[in-house]
């Protein structure tokens, strides 16, 4: 891998540290050295999310959550054995070290598959009227109004092309004539789009119940008005290794209330804390399901995701939590359009 000294890491640092590695480099992994390039862990991006979902803060150690016993691969090895020590043990990346334990390489899966693209379907949700972007979507549907030089959908489908996905699956109501006019099979995209036609609006589930077979693996929904620079990849790989029914993608939002809060017992005021901050995480819009809950949904019915996901917690079924930490937008607003149009060019 060119450049593999990019994602080296003293160790010491923070989590927001190994973020910004993240960030920059885009390879998914951090190798933590001491001097001398000796390496002594891994930190991935789920590394980073658990450590979040733990209540650890970004200014942590990168220790708290490092892998301090990495599998690496010897210098020397051949393409086909590093092939085999990934397959073996469901890896990623690779980190090669000399016989002092010093690296001297990163070597990735999608670098030495060269191509290997993934069979998992996306569902992509473009039905909606686009009520709050009004006066520009009396003429457009959402989907198709521009952010930079593109359609909105098309910049969306862009992205998961470029980590490998190919075949789309596009819910259409509103002006669907325009968008299905547009995008056609997505054969100018290279990649294969059929459509999900809602005769009435399905809500925010209900049209992957219109999918005309049952995947065989698991699969990404997604709401058709979202930017971000989320890696797809990893998340599909994150819901599969934690066995997840569905996975829910979630950012972490803080809200400070503009007021004193009491809180009162039995008409007794017990304590008041002044203009508080509230932390949660709320729902990203990004989804993955396994195949089996295909049968939860058909036949095709109004459902949105949220009673979905009510509804498998209460049947006791895995629903996992998948902290989006990366670039994200919902583009719902027309305000939110104009912030998206800006940021468009600096997403990378």
């Amino acid at each position: 891998m060119k450049n593999w000294r990019r994602v080296l890491l003293p160790i010491g640092s923070s989590l927001r540290d190994a973020m910004a590695v993240l960030d920059q480099t885009s390879m998914q992994i951090v190798l933590v050295v001491q001097p001398g390039d000796q390496l002594v862990g891994t930190v991935t991006d789920g590394d980073i999310r658990r450590g979040l979902l733990r209540d650890l803060t970004l200014s942590a150690p990168v220790e708290a959550v490092m892998n301090s016993q990495p599998h690496t691969a010897v210098e020397g090895m051949s393409r086909i054995e590093l092939i085999e020590h990934l397959r073996r043990n469901d890896l990623r990346h690779l980190p090669i070290v000399d016989p002092k334990g010093r690296v001297v390489g990163l070597e990735s899966d999608t670098e030495l598959y060269e191509g290997i693209e993934r069979d998992n379907w996306v569902v992509l949700m473009a039905g909606g009227l686009g009520q709050r972007l009004r006066p520009l979507t009396d003429d457009v549907p959402k989907p198709l109004l521009e952010v930079g030089d593109r359609p909105l959908l098309e910049i969306i489908i862009d992205r998961f092309i470029l980590q490998g996905f190919r075949k789309f699956f596009v819910s259409v109501n509103y002006r669907a004539d325009m968008v299905k006019g547009h995008f056609g099979d997505g054969g100018k995209l290279n990649c294969e789009i059929r459509y999900l036609e809602e005769r009435e609006p399905l809500g925010t589930a209900g049209a992957i119940g219109l999918l005309p077979q049952r995947p065989t693996k698991p699969f990404v929904v997604m709401n058709g008005d979202l930017l971000t620079t989320v890696s797809f990849d990893s998340l599909v790989n994150f819901h599969e290794q934690h066995g997840a029914d569905l996975t829910l993608g979630v950012r972490h939002y803080s809200h400070q209330i503009p007021y004193g809060v009491a809180e009162i017992r039995d008409n007794q005021v017990i304590d008041i804390v002044e203009k508080p901050n509230h932390d949660c995480f709320i729902s990203g819009g990004i989804y993955v399901l396994s195949p089996n809950l295909l049968s939860e949904l058909q036949p095709a019915r109004h459902i949105d995701m949220p009673d979905l996901v009510r509804k498998l917690i209460g049947a006791k079924r895995r629903v996992s939590a998948y902290p989006v930490t990366e670039y994200w937008i919902d583009v719902g607003r027309i305000e939110d359009l104009e912030r998206a149009r800006s940021d468009v060019y600096h997403m990378g």
